[in-house]
């Protein structure tokens, strides 16, 4: 619960999955071809079971993406894994829409 958040989900070398109690379920490394593996940084969280994407940054097709597969988005400025989950289950952050995908990605 202490692993940074990155600042860009797409590329962060793992995953941290959490139950809704915040409990760890599994540290994953990222096996999309963002990190020369195979398939999209959503189709990835997905096929492992993602329902919720908490993250630093994002952009607006990962955001369409991820709406289409079923896995909720929130973006934060939060540093830890932790901090990220707490601001979450109080309903501190919002679902990411295309206005807050991550400037570079903006067109």
């Amino acid at each position: 619960m202490s692993s940074m958040v990155a600042e860009h989900f797409g590329r962060c070398e793992t995953y941290t999955f959490l139950d809704e109690a915040g409990e760890v379920t599994g540290i994953l490394e990222n096996g999309s071809e963002h990190m020369g593996g195979v398939g999209l940084p959503p189709e990835f969280l997905k096929k492992n079971g993602a329902e919720v994407l908490l993250c630093g940054g994002v952009g607006p097709r990962a955001i369409t993406l991820c709406n289409e597969l079923g896995i909720a988005v929130y973006v934060s400025d939060a540093r830890t894994v932790q901090e990220i989950f707490e601001l979450w289950k109080a309903g501190k952050i919002k679902r990411a829409g295309a206005d807050d995908a991550c400037e570079e990605h903006k067109l």
